[in-house]
């Protein structure tokens, strides 16, 4: 088992799910340190029970997380596959994104029986309704919407909140929502500037006092929209990046149960001779898929949510 890309809350718990439903199966575990380089270099621990205690309410990955270039080349691949049969390894699951996925694809393709456990805040994997620490990082974005709001309503001020995702929108769009913000500017709907300004203007002629602007990194810097807006408006905002604090602390409970059945379920999938899967969650229920849809589908934003949004926005 691994972790690779970026850490997400609650890639512990998969990792404890992992292990221990292993376990109870009269299964070895292996944690492979450092990702898909410290898969290379053969940096292999044994996991037993008390190695995974007390670590489901930490954020981060107890096995780290890493990312290699030299993995993404023929050469590198053989060399992990070469580390994997050396050391007996039976199967294989990979925790991360999209990146991770086609890594664990090349892997499987080789003969390394591998299923993936999606994990990344972005919530931009095909398949899956919801990703391993996405409900977390939606969470601390609503967390800090609120703080600001207290002191934007004392300062009578606009904020500019950059949030992650890379090219996805979601972590905007449903802390967006649940903080009610005057504008959500995702990477899915073109936004017009024009439109975010006069919002503005209506919101201070009918005597509001503050406003926010969530921005999701994928459309532009909340710099470069704090300049748009001050050329077309005048309005002076005040700009906050988020950045990795997203991606930091406790995860939510949401994302600990839903690792620990994604976790034990990938654990089972390898038990049962099935590979070169993901498991996600869908309409209430586990999914099983290819990998390869992970990343050649793409995940679509809900917009009807979006709609909503502007429309409780005005």
């Amino acid at each position: 088992m691994l972790t690779s890309g970026g850490d997400a809350p609650g890639m512990n718990a998969a990792i404890r799910a992992v292990t221990r439903t292993a376990i109870y199966n009269n299964l070895e575990v292996i944690g492979i340190k450092r990702g898909f380089l410290g898969l290379m270099e053969g940096d292999f621990v044994k996991l037993n029970l008390g190695d995974v205690g007390g670590i489901l309410q930490r954020g981060g990955t107890i096995l780290q997380t890493a990312r290699s270039e030299k993995f993404k080349t023929e050469e590198g691949i053989n060399e992990a596959v070469k580390r994997l049969n050396d050391a007996g390894i039976e199967g294989l699951v990979v925790i991360g994104g999209e990146g991770s996925f086609k890594g664990a694809w090349e892997l499987n393709k080789r003969g390394i029986p591998t299923i993936g456990v999606p994990g990344t805040i972005d919530n931009d994997i095909a398949g899956t309704d919801y990703t391993i620490g996405f409900d977390t990082a939606v969470n601390i974005a609503v967390e800090a919407v609120n703080r600001l709001r207290d002191t934007a309503s004392s300062h009578e001020r606009m904020f500019i909140v950059e949030v992650m995702g890379r090219k996805s929108g979601y972590i905007a769009l449903m802390a967006g929502v649940a903080s009610g913000a005057e504008s959500i500017l995702i990477p899915e709907v073109p936004y017009d500037i024009e439109e975010v300004c006069a919002k503005l203007r209506r919101g201070h002629q009918r005597g509001k006092t503050h406003s926010i602007i969530i921005v999701a990194e994928g459309v532009a810097s909340a710099s470069q929209i704090r300049d748009q807006i001050l050329d077309k408006s005048g309005y002076e905002v005040r700009v906050v990046v988020l950045g990795h604090l997203q991606r930091g602390g406790s995860p939510t409970a949401f994302d600990r149960i839903l690792a620990s059945r994604l976790g034990a379920k990938a654990v089972e999938l390898l038990m049962e001779g099935v590979e070169g899967k993901v498991v996600g969650w869908e309409k209430g229920g586990i999914s099983v898929y290819d990998l390869p849809y992970s990343w050649e589908v793409k995940k679509e934003i809900d917009m009807e949510l979006y709609k909503l949004a502007d429309i409780l926005s005005i």
